[in-house]
């Protein structure tokens, strides 16, 4: 068979092929804002004052930085991505200037100080905690400590290390708080704990061995938020494609609000999943339109739950509101 031939048939399957993904994604799309018609969001100018209790999911693209205030206590789960990521061919600016004038704002001690109870680093892709270097340095920031497993060179993948230089970001970062004199804590608490209104836990916070070679994305660690009947589970980069959400979804149980796992893409939130959690809203940080046609399909026509992009909204946050309801506001920076 010639090159021409080949090339015809391969038109002939393939453009139909794509169509058939691009009718699907806009239908998805479509059905899931008919989901998302429930639930007002407000745009209206958000007001910062300490006591309530509230996980802020801050507008950095493709990318996870995630503030979980509560009495006026404050977390920040990563940090987003940062100016100088390894993986990036050509000049990016991340979001370092606006996570870090976010947490100025928002987690306000005195004039011109502010401070976090804790951070934590779900894993050492650059996405995730590329913004930390910029946080830590900053002498406005004061951290009370911080959570970070070790890095273990035998979970990720050589392309990993040799190329994105995960590695070198942890020990940055490492050394930035030691700099700081911000105490790491390595051993993750394994059992759940208070924070503010808020109780926490933690999942994944020693990676097995079953793992080796899975890459970076299967050290991530969960988080569980609870208050009251309320719960959401921030699934950081998650995913099927891994085996954690199959060794993880039982023990996590049903939630009201799930941060997808790995921003949508390819190998996150899963039917399985999602059904075992079965949660009210998902949020994604990321684009709408770089959220994976299969993950759309997941949620709308399996689970049938709204979803909300971060990028798209410019930031969302959702109040645990004392009478068991879940507020939601975007448009937050």
């Amino acid at each position: 068979m010639n090159k021409k031939k080949i090339k015809k048939i391969a038109t002939w399957i393939i453009v139909p092929l794509m169509a058939a993904i691009f009718i699907l994604d806009i239908a998805t799309v479509a059905i899931g804002n008919n989901y998302c018609r429930k639930y007002n969001i407000t745009d209206e100018k958000f007001a910062y004052e300490s006591g309530d209790d509230r996980i802020h999911f801050l507008n950095t693209a493709n990318s996870d930085a995630i503030l979980i205030e509560s009495n006026g206590m404050f977390a920040l789960i990563d940090a987003g991505e940062g100016n100088n990521n390894p993986r990036r061919k050509t000049e990016y600016k991340g979001y370092e200037a606006e996570v870090v004038e976010y947490i100025k704002k928002v987690c306000k001690k005195d004039e011109g100080s502010a401070y976090l109870d804790f951070i934590l680093g779900t894993h050492c892709h650059y996405d995730h905690i590329g913004s930390f270097h910029a946080l830590i340095t900053n002498s406005q920031i004061e951290i009370g400590r911080a959570y970070f497993k070790e890095f273990n060179p035998m979970i990720a993948k050589e392309y990993e290390i040799e190329r994105w230089k995960i590695n070198e970001t942890y020990e940055q970062i490492i050394a930035d708080l030691k700099i700081r004199n911000v105490p790491v804590i390595s051993n993750l608490p394994s059992e759940p704990f208070e924070f503010g209104d808020f109780t926490l836990q933690f999942y994944n916070t020693v990676t097995s061995d079953d793992f080796e070679g899975k890459g970076e994305n299967a050290s991530s660690i969960g988080i569980k938020v609870t208050k009251g009947e309320k719960s959401a589970f921030l699934a950081a980069d998650i995913t099927k494609s891994t085996g954690l959400e199959d060794l993880l979804v039982d023990e996590i149980g049903e939630v009201d609000v799930l941060k997808a796992g790995h921003h949508g893409y390819y190998g996150s939130s899963s039917a399985g999943f999602l059904e075992v959690l079965n949660p009210e809203i998902v949020v994604i940080t990321n684009q709408l339109g770089k959220v994976y046609p299969n993950v759309k399909w997941n949620l709308t026509m399996k689970a049938k739950v709204p979803f909300f992009a971060t990028y798209d909204n410019n930031g969302i946050i959702i109040t645990f509101a004392d009478n068991g309801n879940l507020v939601l506001t975007d448009n937050i920076h």
